[in-house]
């Protein structure tokens, strides 16, 4: 594998614990680096490596907040706290730790130029897309607790160490070409479908829920007519965000900050190059010779031959780079080189055409062009200096006088803040309160009796927030009187569902059959794998695995409260597989090499020494 798709590669691995960047950034703590013993606290340990309570609190809230972000309010984060996901969660880190012990005795190392390659590819560290010293160090600064360049490289170059044997391992996993070119098939086949909706809807007159049906369903189920536990509140957010805006950065602290940081925004020379590696001379010297007939014709020439996958996918473009970044000899004749001139260089690597495509020499950036990136670092700085400062004495202050939240307001200009009723179930917009800890604190006895602030509690990092309950509800049985509307209206859209479904069944059998039962059909349109128009995945998997030998066919779908949906197939386009492209080449491999990595973790789960401490792990 060359350098070039070294990066490429790494980047797909990497995003695994650097995709929440802003950083979230191992899937375990700083302790599974060292050789730290917590005895009593240990949930499991894994061939000698322990796994702490600590670890795995942080971790299942680390889970959490990842899947607030993604389904953000409708989320609740209870539903990762079961036995049943902790026991998922603990089997994935005690994965990690087989893997970890294994990479540690094969001494598994990552070069300086590879970790530099790394960091230097990651968007949180780039501007205007190249690698930026000061966001480098401004993001790290940024996390809680605070990590130094070298905390993070070593942490890095440990993770690429477990990605390298990962990587090995899947990369075993060598699909037979009858396989893979069928797989690859399927994945490009392509169906053209039309779509007959029997809607819910239209049987709602036919359905009749009179009350004593109802009051029937209302007895068997009175748990989901409960009006759950729920307060009022006020609080206040203390945050660097907040706290940088009470000192606003001035023109002149810009400017002094950027006098004095001039080496830093000088961009060096840079060049662009395209490049077609191959594994002998001969290669390389009979695409220069078909190159400098027709030059137009590199990008194509690239995907056909070039043994770098990353980049042919590309046409052999590299993009931007500059010294350093690239193996010797390449460097070297591409910063000899004339713009747009090419010629055949050999590297560890192989045989290498290159074209050299762009040239930017050295410049600074100028202070108009990095004024607002210097003043939101500033900001930044100037916000985590006061919460710094002011942490401690806010924490003080709503703890000492905990019958109201103004004193904390006034000292620290913030803003008294109110919800409106607040369960302890997700699915609510809570803002600064979304958070278990914050909430089981303000549902607390002593929060709701006493009515007195909550501790201080960081919601995020640089973050802290004190609340406490205004008005208080406790959970109620909603009255049958009370429900009476809604439930019928429900009960009838289920059975009206239900009718639509029983339809849909019937029409499809007639046309199974042959016989027209009188359908009305949308446009039709064309949908892959690939390209699935807008049909939602479950809709999509039944289509495209559908029996489609006899034409046309169909394929009926039960949509839950809405009625039913029949696909028709009128045609089905195949693929030639090897013209279906790399990149669905490449998928077929990473899904084997996936299986073959998991089937290597489970070997070393059956050889491991692995002790699991159950009463441990069910602590809260």
């Amino acid at each position: 594998m060359s350098i070039f798709s070294l990066v490429e590669k790494y980047k797909k691995v990497i995003q695994v614990f650097l995709a929440l960047i802003a950083i979230t950034f191992m899937t375990w703590g700083i302790e599974s680096y060292t050789s730290f013993r917590g005895g009593r606290d240990t949930v499991a340990t894994v061939n000698g490596i322990e796994i702490t309570q600590r670890e795995f609190s942080e971790e299942l809230r680390r889970q959490q907040e990842q899947m607030r972000q993604m389904f953000g309010a409708n989320f609740d984060p209870a539903a990762l706290d079961t036995p049943e996901s902790r026991k998922v969660l603990l089997d994935q880190m005690v994965s990690q730790r087989l893997v970890a012990s294994v990479a540690s005795k094969a001494s598994l190392t990552i070069t300086d130029d590879v970790l530099r390659e790394t960091i230097a590819s990651i968007p949180a560290f780039q501007s205007d897309g190249k690698f930026s010293k000061s966001n480098y160090e401004q993001m790290l600064r940024a996390q809680n607790p605070p990590m130094s360049p070298a905390q993070f490289e070593a942490r890095l170059r440990y993770d690429l160490a477990l990605a390298q044997l990962s990587r090995a391992v899947g990369e075993s996993a060598i699909p037979s070409r009858v396989v893979a070119e069928r797989l690859v098939a399927l994945e490009a086949q392509k169906r053209e479908i039309a779509e007959s909706r029997i809607p819910a809807q239209q049987f709602m007159a036919h359905v009749k829920v009179d009350d004593a049906k109802a009051k029937a369903y209302y007895d068997a189920n009175q748990d989901q007519f409960r009006t759950p536990e729920r307060l009022k509140a006020e609080y206040v957010v203390l945050s660097a965000a907040q706290l940088a805006k009470q000192d606003p950065v001035t023109e002149d602290e810009v400017k002094k900050a950027y006098e004095a940081r001039a080496s830093q925004y000088r961009v060096e020379e840079q060049r662009r190059a395209s490049h077609i590696l191959v594994k002998t001379k001969d290669e390389a010297e009979k695409l220069f010779s078909e190159l400098k007939k027709n030059p137009n014709r590199f990008a194509e020439l690239a995907k056909q031959h070039s043994q770098d996958t990353g980049s042919a996918a590309q046409g052999g473009d590299l993009g931007w780079f500059g010294r350093g970044m690239m193996v010797k000899p390449f460097e070297d004749a591409a910063f000899k080189m004339e713009n747009n001139g090419m010629q055949v260089v050999e590297s560890e690597f192989g045989f290498h055409v290159l074209r050299l495509t762009g040239v930017q020499g050295a410049k600074a950036r100028p202070f108009e062009e990095v004024r607002k990136e210097i003043a939101e670092e500033l900001a930044k700085q100037k916000g985590a200096r006061r919460f710094a400062e002011s942490a401690e004495a806010f924490t003080n202050l709503v703890y000492e006088q905990a019958d109201s939240l103004k004193p904390a307001a006034e000292k620290f200009k913030l803003q008294v803040q109110t919800t409106g009723w607040v369960a302890k179930t997700a699915g609510q917009e809570l803002g600064a309160l979304d958070n278990p800890k914050l909430l089981a604190a303000l549902f607390s006895p002593d929060a709701i009796k006493n009515k007195r602030n909550t501790d201080a509690i960081e919601v995020a990092p640089s973050t802290l927030v004190a609340a406490r309950v205004v008005e208080h509800q406790p959970a109620a049985q909603r009255t049958f009187d009370e429900v009476k509307k809604e439930l019928i209206e429900s009960l009838k859209a289920t059975e009206a569902a239900e009718l639509a479904q029983k339809d849909g069944m019937a029409k499809l059998e007639k046309l199974k059959k042959g016989e027209d039962p009188g359908l009305k059909w949308s446009p039709a349109k064309v949908v892959s794998r690939r390209d699935p128009q807008g049909i939602p995945a479950d809709i999509l998997r039944r289509v495209v695995s559908a029996e489609a030998t006899k034409l046309p066919a169909y394929v009926g779908i039960p949509i839950q409260q809405a009625g039913y949906l029949i696909v028709r197939i009128s045609k089905v386009i195949e693929a030639d597989p090897k013209e279906a492209g790399a990149e669905a080449s490449a998928r077929i491999g990473q899904l084997m090499g996936s299986a073959q990595y998991e089937a290597y973790v489970a070997s070393l789960r059956a050889q491991g020494d692995i002790e699991i401490k159950q009463a441990n792990l069910e602590k809260k």
